[in-house]
């Protein structure tokens, strides 16, 4: 049982790197350290949490921590699997700080006699991207081709697109690597925008590590299963099994994973061209949904890769087998939804064409997905011509003429079309200051209504983050960090000021998550597992709740979210109501009021449900601060 986390931090404008240790119970991980690293070194962090590499399955994953500059407040960002062999390092944290003079790799391997092997090398970003598979692929490639031989071990890399250097919201991408070669299984820190930071602010446009030190980590089987057969009357891998069969196989769904389970289940609430779909009626909504997504969107994931147990994991030894591959595409829901249905796309062909090529240039997915939507919308009623933002044509958003596969593959290729542009900053296209600033400049310039049509939360004074791909108000809260599961998003109506104080409970929830590297996947049982492990193995329960509730009323102190926008966000959440009473028959009486508020004034109406859900949040914290400090 270690003692103390250590963390190694690295200027790569001067090259100086220095190991700093602090003890466990001063801090817990990634999260609560990484607050403390930000305001400390203003950088990138990069860390593992207290189980990577036990034998709790989904344990390893890589929290990335660090002041947000699309979102504009500390923000966190997880990827799977990658925490496996960054242990390898004997590092608890990596700090990336200062700016290397040109676009430079940063190689990191720990030998079997301690020492640590650092270099931090110049290469052609731009070259490199259009090589082979191009963007975050190729640059993998090349960090493996350039380092693989120097690691006894299979390494990992975490590399950038052109995303990163062309926006605000460039993600890092990493894939396992298995006997030398580079698994098209990818993996992603996608939200807060943290590749474009890592390129753009300090010029390392991937990472390589490994090492030959694997230090020990909790193997007890046999008292894991003990804990958890008093807990759950089953040992660890049953519970596991049975707490995670929606991202594995759920039969009851008779499909997996989040693309099947979900679009399994959305009936009347899937989302389509641009979030339009909400002012359709039900008998609308469910009929675009059975004739595109259950009857062929569906049925060509299922037939290709559930019937075929087409199933692969992160990286890590996790029995949940939640990457649903076709080939070299991986099926996500949320990808495929905002870069599928939400921009007239509902055939899987026309679908991994986009999303590979998103991915490729190291978009996060969601973001892409949301801004391309936006942008084939204003496309569509002409808010702006073509030429305008570097393209040719105008996406085909017409149900009446919608041709599944034409229509399909015509959007795909505008959207691919559109992302050329945005990364040549062709037209007027600039995205270089993030979308919610180049929402603004658009709508000054050729039409007002543009800004309406964009679905985003807003963040201080030009933070954005396109929302979490569900109907359903939590995912336009006004919380510290968003586009993440930090908030309350079930279907069911929970008035705004309830909504805000479940957000405060989800967050701190699924912060126990981040902050020890715990993939949600395994939340069913991880959530009120985490402490108990801590104290079975660690002692110390009260203070790692103690510190979860210190590090959310922290990080919510600095939550300068704003009320929404657009005019499409604030009927998001006014027809969700009314699908709430219309369709489901719900007459709870502060729906109604809130019903009858949105459809005399939304405008004013959207501005106090708002507050109200802030209102419920910040009592929420207080309570929870209040606690903290009592049992200290």
């Amino acid at each position: 049982m270690k003692r103390e986390m250590k963390v190694l931090i690295i200027n790569v404008g001067d090259r100086s790197h220095r190991v700093e240790k602090y003890a466990i119970g001063d801090y817990f991980g990634p999260v609560d350290l990484g607050v403390h690293l930000s305001e400390k070194y203003q950088g990138i962090n990069l860390g593992i949490g207290l189980f990577s590499g036990s034998i709790f399955s989904g344990s390893s994953r890589l929290i990335v921590t660090g002041h947000s500059r699309s979102w504009e407040g500390f923000f966190v960002s997880s990827m799977g699997g990658a925490g496996w062999v960054f242990r390898q390092m004997d590092l608890d944290m990596l700090v990336i700080t200062g700016q290397a003079a040109t676009p430079s790799l940063l190689y990191l391997n720990r030998r079997q006699d301690g020492s640590l092997e650092l270099e931090i090398e110049s290469v052609d970003a731009p070259a490199v991207w259009q090589e082979g598979e191009t963007g975050v692929y190729a640059m993998m490639d090349y960090a493996l081709e350039r380092f693989s031989d120097r690691y006894t071990h299979d390494p990992r890399i975490l590399a950038t697109g052109p995303s990163a250097e062309a926006t605000d919201f460039g993600a890092i991408g990493s894939a396992p690597v298995k006997k030398g070669t580079r698994s098209p299984v990818d993996t992603w820190a996608g939200r807060g925008g943290f590749g474009s930071q890592l390129y753009r602010e300090h010029g390392i446009a991937a990472i390589i590590y490994g090492g030959e030190i694997t230090p020990e980590n909790f193997r007890d089987r046999h008292a894991a299963d003990a804990w958890f057969q008093e807990r759950y009357g089953m040992g660890l891998a049953a519970k596991d099994k049975a707490s995670t069969r929606k991202y594995n196989f759920d039969p009851d769904t008779q499909t997996g994973g989040t693309l099947g389970s979900n679009y399994t289940t959305l009936g009347g609430s899937l989302l389509s061209f641009n979030y339009r779909s909400i002012y359709r009626s039900e008998a609308e909504r469910l009929d675009l949904n059975q004739r595109y997504i259950l009857d062929h969107y569906l049925t060509q994931f299922n037939e290709e890769i559930r019937d075929k147990k087409a199933h692969k994991n992160c990286g890590e030894p996790c029995a949940v087998m939640c990457k649903k591959m076709n080939g070299a595409h991986k099926k996500d829901y949320e990808p495929y939804q905002a870069m599928g249905p939400q921009i007239g796309v509902f055939d899987q062909r026309a679908a991994e064409r986009i999303n590979h090529y998103a991915d490729a240039c190291g978009f996060d997915a969601i973001a892409i997905g949301g801004i391309l939507s936006w942008l084939m919308e204003c496309l569509d009623v002409g808010y702006i011509a073509p030429e305008d933002l570097g393209v040719e044509a105008v996406p085909d958003f017409n149900l009446s003429t919608f041709d599944l596969l034409k229509s399909s593959a015509h959007n795909a290729q505008l959207a691919i079309d559109l992302i050329e542009a945005l990364l040549l900053q062709k037209g007027a296209l600039d995205l270089r200051n993030g979308a919610r600033v180049l929402a603004r400049r658009l709508s000054e310039q050729f039409d007002p209504a543009i800004l309406d049509t964009f679905v985003y939360t807003a963040n201080g004074r030009d933070g954005w983050m396109v929302p979490n791909q569900y109907w359903t108000p939590g995912v336009l809260s006004p919380m510290p960090i968003m586009g993440k599961y930090y908030v309350y998003y079930g279907q069911d109506f929970v008035p705004p000021y309830e909504l805000g104080r479940r957000n405060a409970e989800r967050f701190m929830q699924e912060l126990i998550l981040d902050e020890i590297g715990m993939c949600r996947f395994h939340r069913a049982w991880a959530e009120e597992m985490i402490p108990e492990l801590v104290d079975h193995v660690y002692g110390q329960k009260e203070a790692y709740l103690r510190t979860i509730r210190t590090l959310v009323t922290e990080i919510n102190a600095h939550n300068v979210s704003h009320p929404w926008e657009s005019q499409r966000s604030i009927d998001f959440v006014h027809t969700f109501l009314k699908r709430k009473h219309e369709v489901e028959g719900n007459n709870d009486p502060e729906l109604l009021h809130w019903l009858h508020a949105f459809e005399n004034d939304s405008h004013q109406a959207g501005k106090a449900f708002w507050k109200e859900m802030r209102r419920g949040l910040e009592d929420q914290m207080a309570e929870s601060e209040e606690e903290s400090l009592k049992s200290a």
